[in-house]
């Protein structure tokens, strides 16, 4: 199957992308109080930084990602750091190309940005099938407690995603 990106630049964007996230929400299985888990899937729209939607070859939204520059710990100014808030993808969609394609789309979308961006940090439950493929992508950092489970805290260079990305085929989504 053939997949494309769309950045959520303009409002009939960001509204699809939050409306996707939500009606996903109990498939995100995120640890948190509903109130947390929603500043999460909201803040790449209400902070003006970025999300992206996956759409199918039927134009059907087959997932989405969302994530900040910086983090809380410095006051967002640590801009070469990017917060992967959520991503999703559906289930028909998983155990294909898409989550590659879109880590393909995603740091090459970084690569073109002025902001320098260096480091991916993500979150996910801890769970040994989120471990195993994870560990592809990063270094497990970190595990904290949550009021509603444990989560394992992710660390990678954007080179070193970049790299992940182009071993496999691959097509070029920006000019440099």
């Amino acid at each position: 199957m053939n997949y494309y990106f769309q950045l959520c630049a303009t409002a009939r964007y960001q509204e699809r992308y939050i409306s996707f996230m939500l009606e996903h929400y109990k498939e995100l299985n995120l640890p948190y109080p509903f109130p947390v888990s929603l500043s999460f899937i909201a803040s790449p729209i209400l902070m003006k930084e970025d999300a992206i939607l996956f759409f199918d070859s039927d134009d059907e939204i087959a997932g989405a990602l969302g994530f900040i520059y910086g983090t809380g710990d410095n006051n967002y100014q640590d801009t070469h750091i990017v917060q992967i808030q959520t991503i999703f993808i559906v289930e028909q969609h998983r155990r294909t190309r898409l989550l590659l394609e879109a880590i393909q789309y995603l740091t090459q979308f970084l690569e073109q940005t002025d902001k320098n961006v260096t480091e991916l940090r993500f979150w996910t439950p801890a769970e040994d099938g989120l471990r195993r493929l994870c560990a592809k992508l990063a270094k497990r950092e970190a595990v904290m407690d949550t009021a509603l489970g444990s989560i394992d805290e992710y660390r990678a260079s954007l080179a070193h995603w970049h790299d992940y990305g182009m071993r496999f085929r691959h097509l070029m989504y920006f000019e440099t």
